[in-house]
């Protein structure tokens, strides 16, 4: 090694340690306040910050950030454990911690400020975190700041730990731009996927058109037509029988779908869903409005996850959160299906109501109209989509798999260079 490494508390090179205030949030203030949500590994996220009305002096504020200050999340359990590192704020305000994360300051004279953030930011010390740090029940977990302040860190000597850092910084800096590229690739195939079953399902390839009379598409192919879902398949909804009643929730046999089973669908990859997480008994659905439809019946969200569809693939039934729409000898569900896919954002747009959530209303749907064309045609649509998703499919799993390798390139790169099994300046690990 270049020079003796040793392990500290990692009290012995800071300042300060402490978890930041609580806000008394405005719409505009003098003070940005930083919560778990903007703190991201990446840097501060300024557009998920929030303002500050303060009535002591900025210097006087508990969580008062300066350049350098590290950021660890503090509470609860999605983000529990994520490190950040404030350098500025973007518009000249100061900046605070919220009361849910924990500012660590290095003391310069003996820690370099992004070595240090390194350290914490690596996995071996957020498995630690987790570890040994973290108290308070299962749904409440929080860091423990003087558990934390006890944790050794490996320090290498001043000179040392800036060439750590800086060589990080330019490696860190190359794998985190490739990951964006391949993201960015993801997310031009997922467009061109959306794309494709859009074109197919208002027959975009055909040379003979005409006016389509519908708001999302301007022509279709002039031997569709365009008509009222509702002449074309029987229209339902469905029901919660009542809670205040046990006995209607006992012996639960029958599938039933609520908002739950959205994130089943939510990639638009999954045309059927054949289980659900709860289940309604015989006895529930004979004194409810709810209705057992069979397998192939469509079914589309319209509240909290509004838009999004899918095919029931057994007998089942639904919570007032959806309607159903059971296909007569002239649709075909799976082509249903896609078109309702490929107009999701002109239902949303259109016709759902509500800032928060946002919700559809049945009326609406009830005069909602599709693109209409054969049977037969409508099967081969079903088909060609099936074939183009699958391949895109699996080059966005490919690129997916690229993005975790590279993810995991990057912490074990980290890792290695913060406990000195890297050496930085030869680009090579060293021998034990």
């Amino acid at each position: 090694m270049k020079g003796r490494w040793d392990y500290v508390p990692l009290k012995r090179v800071i300042t300060a340690m402490t978890r930041g205030t609580a806000p008394n949030y405005v719409d505009d203030g003098p003070v940005r306040v930083i919560g778990q949500a903007a703190n991201q590994t990446s840097g501060v996220n300024w557009t998920r910050t929030r303002f500050h009305a303060s009535d002591v002096g900025v210097s006087r504020l508990k969580g008062l950030l300066i350049p350098g200050d590290i950021l660890v999340n503090s509470t609860g359990t999605g983000t529990l454990g994520r490190v950040g590192q404030y350098v500025g704020g973007p518009d000249g305000r100061p900046c605070i911690a919220d009361g849910h994360i924990t500012v660590v300051r290095a003391n310069t004279e003996f820690a370099h400020p992004r070595f240090l953030y390194y350290t914490l930011s690596s996995q071996p010390f957020y498995d630690r975190i987790y570890a040994e740090m973290v108290v308070g029940a299962t749904n409440q977990i929080e860091l423990s700041t003087e558990k934390l302040s006890r944790a050794p860190i490996p320090l290498p000597p001043l000179e040392e730990q800036r060439r750590i850092a800086d060589f990080l910084d330019t490696e860190i800096d190359r794998i985190d731009r490739l990951i964006r590229l391949v993201r960015s690739t993801v997310d031009k195939l997922l467009e061109r996927r959306a794309a494709t079953v859009y074109s197919l399902v208002t027959g975009a390839s055909a040379w003979d058109k005409r006016e389509s009379g519908l708001p999302w598409v301007r022509a279709l192919p002039s031997h569709w037509v365009s008509v009222k879902l509702s002449l074309v398949a029987r229209m339902g909804s469905g029901h919660t029988p009542s809670r205040s009643r046990p006995e209607f929730w006992v012996d639960c046999i029958i599938p039933w779908i609520t908002t739950g089973e959205v994130s089943q669908v939510r990639d638009d990859r999954v045309e059927e869903i054949t289980h659900t997480r709860e289940m309604i008994s015989e006895l529930g659905l004979a004194n409810s409005a709810a209705e057992l439809c069979p397998a192939g019946t469509v079914v589309l969200c319209r509240t909290a996850s509004a838009g999004y569809s899918a095919v029931m693939g057994r007998h089942m039934a639904t919570s007032q959160d959806f309607v159903t729409w059971q296909c007569g000898p002239k649709l075909d569900p799976y082509y249903l299906l896609w078109t309702l896919r490929a107009m999701r954002a002109d239902l949303l747009g259109r016709l759902a109501i509500g800032s928060t959530h946002k919700t559809i209303y049945v009326p609406d749907l009830q005069m909602l109209r599709i693109p209409l064309p054969p049977i037969a045609e409508q099967r081969d649509i079903v088909s060609a989509i099936r074939e183009a998703n699958s391949k895109v499919d699996r080059a966005v799993d490919a690129l997916r798999q690229q993005i975790l390798l590279l993810a995991e390139r990057k912490q074990a790169l980290i890792a290695e260079a913060v406990t000195g099994k890297f050496d930085v300046t030869a680009g090579t690990l060293r021998h034990s």
